[in-house]
């Protein structure tokens, strides 16, 4: 079993990253996470021109994968995620053409102070094969998971976020909104405003928040309490009581 006991810093993680992908003979695994202050750290054997195209477009924001993983606690086959829209219909495409293969499992991973992290693993082949995998190595990929999280964690050397700065009401909605993976034009019909406005509530959040981007923004609403999945329903039926008035 490979283990993470020789590194000690970031960087060796990447060799340590590609010698799990082979023990398990998997094409790819990967390791994703926004630390406490925002910032990203990736490691994987994605090829490097699919990483960099990936953030060139910025495909954070449609990524099913990350989306559909921000909401569960469980590990999660990339089969039971929403790939019906346009956009994530042109993103697998795009992805399995780049080699990311036609399988993928993802495991969830949260920390301290907000922090969201995924460990992601992918491969080609057929749904039974693919699934007899998957729930052989399960436990052993979900230890995995939270070994190397922990060992980022303890050779991250950033300072911790500055609290919080309250939110109004309308960017608490905002917020909720996109957590519960509404697109911006979704949440500025529902809201009814525009999205130039809905640009600068969410904009004015991620400040408050010292949120690097939107993601990060609504991770660290959540971790801070300021909005609740479990409430997500309440509000999608109308909103959340008393916030019709809140300032905006």
């Amino acid at each position: 079993m490979v283990t993470l006991d020789q590194a000690t810093e970031l960087s060796a993680l990447q060799d340590t990253i590609v010698r799990l992908r082979d023990h398990y003979g998997v094409a790819h695994m990967v390791y994703h996470w926004v630390s406490a202050d925002g910032e990203q750290y990736g490691c994987g054997t994605y090829p490097l021109s699919w990483v960099q195209h990936y953030v060139q477009k910025d495909y954070l924001r449609i990524d099913p994968v990350i989306i559909g993983c921000f909401k569960q606690f469980h590990p999660v086959d990339w089969k039971a995620l929403d790939w019906s829209s346009k956009a994530a219909v042109a993103f697998r495409a795009e992805a399995m053409q780049a080699g990311v293969g036609n399988q993928g499992y993802s495991i969830p991973i949260r920390g301290p102070s907000g922090q969201f992290a995924l460990f992601s693993l992918s491969n080609n082949t057929d749904d039974t094969d693919w699934a007899a995998f998957t729930e052989s190595n399960r436990r052993d990929l979900i230890l995995c998971a939270h070994s190397f999280n922990q060992k980022a964690l303890e050779v991250e050397t950033k300072r911790m976020p500055d609290p919080v700065k309250p939110l109004s009401g309308r960017e608490i909605d905002v917020l909720t909104y996109l957590a519960m993976g509404y697109s911006r034009s979704q949440v500025a019909q529902t809201l009814t405003i525009s999205e130039h406005t809905l640009r600068a509530y969410v904009e004015s959040a991620r400040f408050k928040l010292g949120a690097s981007n939107t993601m990060h923004a609504v991770a660290r609403a959540v971790s801070e309490g300021l909005i609740v999945m479990g409430g997500a329903a309440r509000a999608a039926r109308g909103g959340w009581p008393g916030r019709a008035q809140a300032a905006e």
